[in-house]
Formats: C-alpha cells, sequence, structure tokens
C-alpha cells in the first residue's frame, strides 16, 4: 500500500451520537478517492496529524550542491564528505518511535573513511566508544537524514551553514550567490547573506 501524504484542513470536532466519540472531520484539498478505497476496509488506522510546511523548492537543492562543489575544491574534499560534514554539523538524526536511531561500528581508520565519503547512508560519530564482546573497539554514529528529506525550513538551515562555511573560507560573495539568488534566499528561506559574517570555523 502507497503512503498517500495530502494537505486538509481540520475541522471542529462533532459527536458520533451512537458511540459519543469525538469525531474529527477533514477538508481535503486533494482527491484521496483511491486511498478511501484502499483504507476503507480496514477496522483500525493510524493517522498522523500536524501543522503543514511547504516542500522546500528543487532550485534549493541545485543551488546547495553547486555551492558545495566550489567549497569542496577550496576545502581539499570530495563533495560527498563535505556534505556529509554538513549534515552532521547543520542537519537532524532519524527519529523512530521518539529515539535517535544509533548504530555501532568498528572504530578504525577504515570504517571512519567509508563514513565521511558514503552518500547511500549518512553517520554522525559519537564519543561514545565501548569494547565489544569480539574485543574490537566501537564507536556509536547517530543515522542523519539525507537533505532530499527536508522542507523548506530544514533547508534554510543546512543552506545557512554552507554559505557560513564558504565565508569562513574566504569566498567572494559573487562566488557564493548571484544577485536573484541572494534576493530568492532570502525572501524564500529566509538566509540574509548580507548579515552572514562567517564566525564560525571547523
Amino acid at each position: 500500500m502507497r503512503n498517500n501524504e495530502t494537505h486538509r484542513n481540520i475541522k471542529k470536532p462533532i459527536i458520533d451520537y451512537d458511540t459519543l466519540r469525538p469525531m474529527l472531520v477533514f477538508a481535503s484539498n486533494e482527491d484521496f478517492s483511491q486511498a478511501y478505497e484502499e483504507l476503507k476496509g480496514y477496522d483500525k488506522l493510524s493517522l498522523e496529524i500536524k501543522p503543514y510546511r511547504k516542500k522546500r523548492s528543487l532550485d534549493a537543492n541545485g543551488y546547495y550542491w553547486t555551492l558545495v562543489a566550489k567549497l569542496a575544491r577550496i576545502m581539499k574534499m570530495s563533495n560527498p564528505e563535505l556534505h556529509n560534514k554538513l549534515l552532521c554539523e547543520y542537519g537532524y538524526p532519524v527519529i523512530i518511535d521518539g529515539q535517535a536511531v544509533r548504530t555501532p561500528l568498528p572504530d578504525t581508520d577504515e570504517t571512519d573513511r567509508k563514513v565521511r565519503d558514503a552518500m547511500e547512508y549518512h553517520l554522525k560519530p559519537t564519543t561514545e566508544v565501548r569494547e565489544g564482546k569480539d574485543g574490537v573497539m566501537y564507536r556509536t554514529y547517530l543515522l542523519m537524514r539525507g537533505s532530499s528529506t527536508y522542507n523548506t525550513e530544514e533547508m534554510a538551515r543546512l543552506i545557512d551553514g554552507l554559505i557560513d562555511r564558504c565565508k569562513e573560507a574566504g569566498m567572494p560573495d559573487c562566488e557564493i550567490v548571484s544577485p536573484d539568488e541572494k534576493r530568492i534566499l532570502k525572501e524564500r528561506y529566509g538566509v540574509n547573506i548580507d548579515q552572514k559574517t562567517g564566525k564560525h570555523f571547523y
């Protein structure tokens, strides 16, 4: 069964006079008849209700990766390595059942190299290191969300951090952003390039 995500306006609860239980009514902005047909046979359903936040636009993703490539050349890093570093500093862990997902991996240089250059997954090292039953030392890593899952607000934080790093590296403003990009970043994402000072360092 597919995950059917849609946007709806919630109405004031009403009372079901047969059960005397409150009922929630939604006014949908989209046609969800197919989802209804798929779900109507179930006795119980799980429903998540949260405030709507507009998904980020694709131009933010393109701008981010263009700037990552520029900074990676200056820092003499690979694009994946810089991307993972930014996700660790400005990103968000994967949360399941209210808990951040953790995984122990051998605390070796090889593991560190693989984690830094990985694109299929994103891991943030912690300071927690323990000896396993096999005598090997294991470091605990947090599983981080990929930026493709970010909404506008989350992507704004990531871009904001990236711009800080570019400033710190001495990249000229004209290389960081064009006049049109500067306007879009301020209007859509609340990122004001003119107020960036680059006071944070690696």
